[in-house]
């Protein structure tokens, strides 16, 4: 598939983290703000209770570029029941900002449902500006090895008792399979606190839920490489088929279902996953479509996740730049793009580095 970007020009990515109350959003994202990278990152919280949001988040938070005005909390319940009450505004005020920031991370309550927020950036006043980078939901392994949503059940639901915004009343089942049917991504925190054996179990059970090639990692306390978090180009505001509810709150009636559509779900089923990257150097494609073949054919190798890169095209002045990231592959030409010739290949550790070189190597000399 080629677009002319991965990204869409000129538009801040954002990245939607979503997951029930306890399983460790608020941790992964403390993670990800410490490690940065120098990204400007604004956060966008929405949790309920009288504690708010634990400003210790952003104060603890080892990058100078992380500040308390980049926090913004909304209080008038879940983000998918008032979207265009406060969400929007809050999405506006941060974009008329005199130095915007590079990538928007959204924090939803563990009530939220994802889709309706996903649409609300197809919005007029946002979509040319913001594209949805990805969708990270998070879930407490421990809770389910015990077959349990969340290890605390009676909090949740206190928390949806004490959320009077709250318009819809689906059973926090169908939350969890929608919050599963909207993720790019998967995140099973907490897995140090379960055997490999349970872990492999517990990826089985919600792997049925997931749209194809969504991939599922693992986690201690919330510790995940930030280049597997972002730069996911997902475009999902742009992506509804696949993300349907079951309930019958906000439906795109162009959505579909494709359940029995699954492709292999990679993890390896350890405690947690350590994670690898690996710089190949390659000496041209033939074409865009040869490239975007070779580099779908390496995303299906067991443990890869991301492949991005800039390679050369026989016949073309320009460099291709590579996205890929699950099932899509995005090419687009870019007039003085760095580093032309070099895939950078991010993956599960162990991933087969040889097979990923055999396939991307295989190619011929640029004109």
């Amino acid at each position: 598939m080629t677009n002319t970007s991965f990204k869409p020009a000129g538009k801040i990515p954002a990245t939607i983290v979503t997951g029930f109350l306890g399983a460790g959003k608020t941790t992964l994202i403390r993670n990800l703000l410490q490690n940065a990278g120098g990204k400007r990152i604004a956060l966008i919280v929405n949790e309920f209770g009288d504690m708010g949001f634990d400003g210790s988040l952003v104060n603890g938070c080892a990058d100078p570029g992380c500040s308390a005005e980049e926090v913004v909390e909304l209080t008038n319940g879940c983000i998918c029941c008032t979207v265009a009450e406060d969400f929007l505004p809050t999405m506006e005020m941060l974009l008329s900002r005199d130095l915007p920031p590079d990538h928007i991370v959204i924090e939803t309550s563990g009530l939220a449902l994802p889709q309706p927020l996903v649409r609300a950036f197809s919005w007029p006043s946002v979509k040319p500006k913001v594209t949805v980078d990805g969708v990270v939901t998070v879930l407490d392994a421990a809770a389910l090895a015990e077959g349990r949503i969340a290890l605390d059940e009676e909090a949740l639901e206190a928390q949806r008792a004490a959320d009077e915004a709250l318009d819809h009343e689906s059973p926090v089942e169908e939350l969890f399979h929608d919050q599963l049917r909207c993720a790019d991504l998967v995140v099973l925190n907490k897995a140090d606190l379960v055997s490999a054996e349970v872990l492999e179990g517990v990826h089985d059970r919600i792997s049925v839920d997931l749209r194809p090639a969504v991939h599922i990692v693992s986690s201690e306390k919330g510790t995940l490489p930030i280049e597997v978090l972002l730069g996911r180009g997902s475009a999902a505001e742009d992506d509804m088929a696949g993300r349907h509810e079951h309930h019958g709150h906000h439906h795109d009636h162009d959505d579909h279902d494709d359940h029995n559509d699954h492709e292999d779900h990679h993890h390896d089923h350890h405690h947690h996953d350590d994670f690898e990257s690996h710089v190949l150097d390659v000496s041209g494609f033939a074409s865009l479509k040869e490239a975007e073949s070779k580099v779908l054919e390496a995303m299906a190798l067991k443990g890869v996740l991301r492949i991005k890169g800039a390679v050369t095209i026989e016949g073309k002045a320009a460099p291709a730049m590579v996205q890929a990231v699950g099932p899509r592959v995005e090419t687009w030409f870019a007039t003085g793009a760095e580093n032309a010739g070099k895939l950078v290949v991010i993956g599960l550790k162990g991933l087969d580095l040889e097979a990923a070189r055999t396939l991307l190597g295989t190619v011929r000399a640029a004109a």
